[in-house]
């Protein structure tokens, strides 16, 4: 299992755009894939997951893959938050 950790600091909190490109990234991938935040887990293949969580501002957020391809998938869903300004 990768794990990835980070502070959005997106003013608006993880909003419907950026939570949409996360959620299309990640389903290019064949491994599972979770977004964590305050005790919860959700798929971060399903946007109305993602936007159930209402991450906002200055959270700190937890992505977790586990599958053949988990490696692959941490890297590329890093660059996506930094591309989209989500987290430094």
């Amino acid at each position: 299992m990768e794990k990835l950790s980070f502070v959005v600091f997106d003013p608006v909190g993880l909003h419907a755009r950026p939570a949409t490109i996360l959620v299309n990234q990640a389903s290019k991938f064949s491994s599972n894939i979770n977004l964590i935040y305050n005790g919860k887990s959700v798929n971060l293949k399903s946007i109305m997951g993602v936007m159930s969580l209402g991450v906002p501002t200055k959270a700190t957020v937890e992505i977790e893959a586990e599958g053949e391809d988990e490696k692959d998938v941490i890297e590329s869903i890093a660059k996506v938050i930094k591309e989209q300004k989500v987290a430094e």
